[in-house]
């Protein structure tokens, strides 16, 4: 009995040994979590207090910065960039006609932004956006003004370029707006004739770097440019893949097409029946489309138009491969045209190039 007794005294002592082990070993453990913890804590707290040293913020945006990593994107085209630009890139706004007479066009497929409408007989003209980021060796053939494209421009202070004008742009653009004007009528070294291959009108081109020199010139004490910037968000295809087609005028050939590219979420420009084509061969793919409906009206027997650009309307929006119902709204003749989904919240538009298409009814697109 007694060495029962003994036995299961060890047997006891082993059994608090054993407890009295773990125990130990859980304190050491949770010592070195909370030496982790409170290192870690104090390496926050430094980084905590030198941002909040260096700058004006609420704690809370702190915070959030140091928890979400940025991504800077190019302010025209949405595209990500290494760093964040000094300045907003300065825009040149250039008047390209597309009369069948001028094809094959130079430097449409490099444009970041391309507004298309109607001028006279119902041919449409396009104002084409760069960038003084850019390099674009041919552009055009360069075409005259209409006041509604120098809406379009001076909304994103670009500097408007273009051979000669209408009556009314001439004036607006002489007594009433303080558009940054590049008329070729006076400032020719600034652009250059292809006479042996093409005939006048159509025979007027200029490059990005003649344009960055004129700015330079011309227009050194310019302000910095302050124009709106529009949302920007990465592709996210769909499965509907629509393309869109317009009816321009009576016959095809002015007709457009935006013909869906899976493989590369885009849209490839058709006129008439075929792919357009820029002289030096190259095709016009666009990431976002957008339509929209206006007021157009013939107003002289030139068949020159007047079309509202300020306010706001009805519009469709092409991306991703699915075309949708919106609205556009420019408050003034200097704001930048801008859209919003039905319910009211601004388009974040693909990362890459936009070509806006201008109609008088919506009735004149067809969703394929």
């Amino acid at each position: 009995m007694k060495k029962i007794r003994t036995i299961l005294k060890r047997i006891q002592k082993k059994v608090e040994l054993r407890r009295k082990l773990a125990s130990f070993v859980s304190f050491i453990k949770q010592k070195e979590i909370l030496i982790g913890i409170s290192a870690l804590l104090t390496v926050v707290v430094i980084v905590f207090v030198v941002i909040m040293s260096t700058t004006n913020k609420p704690a809370g945006e702190v915070i959030q910065d140091i928890f979400e990593q940025e991504v800077i994107r190019h302010p025209l085209t949405g595209q990500i960039i290494d760093a964040q630009l000094d300045n907003l890139p300065q825009v040149f706004g250039v008047m390209v006609e597309n009369s069948a007479d001028a094809w094959p066009l130079s430097g449409l497929d490099q444009a970041f932004l391309v507004i298309e409408a109607p001028v006279e007989g119902s041919i449409p003209r396009f104002i084409a956006f760069f960038s003084d980021d850019q390099e674009v060796e041919k552009i055009g053939p360069v075409r005259s003004a209409r006041p509604y494209y120098i809406d379009w421009n001076d909304g994103l202070q670009a500097m408007y370029t273009h051979v000669g004008g209408s009556p009314e742009a001439l004036e607006l653009i002489k007594n009433t707006y303080d558009t940054l004007d590049l008329n070729q009528f006076w400032y020719a070294d600034f652009f250059y004739r292809q006479n042996s291959t093409r005939y006048a009108p159509h025979n007027v081109y200029t490059t990005v770097e003649l344009l960055k020199e004129a700015f330079d010139e011309i227009f050194d004490d310019a302000e910095v440019p302050s124009y709106d910037i529009w949302q920007f968000a990465d592709d996210q295809p769909v499965e509907t893949q629509s393309s869109i087609s317009i009816d321009w005028s009576d016959g095809l050939t002015y007709d457009v097409g935006w013909k869906y590219q899976e493989e590369t979420n885009s849209y490839l420009r058709y006129q008439g029946l075929s792919a357009m084509k820029m002289e030096d061969g190259a095709v016009i793919k666009t990431n976002n489309i957008a339509v929209i409906s206006t007021d157009i009206r013939v107003i002289d027997n030139e068949g020159r138009r007047s079309i509202v650009t300020v306010g706001s309307g009805d519009a469709l929006i092409a991306q991703n491969g699915e075309v949708y119902l919106a609205r556009w709204e420019k408050q003034d003749h200097d704001d930048r045209l801008k859209f919003y989904t039905t319910d009211g919240y601004e388009i974040s538009f693909n990362a890459g190039k936009t070509w806006i298409e201008v109609v008088s009814s919506l009735s004149q697109v067809e969703i394929e």
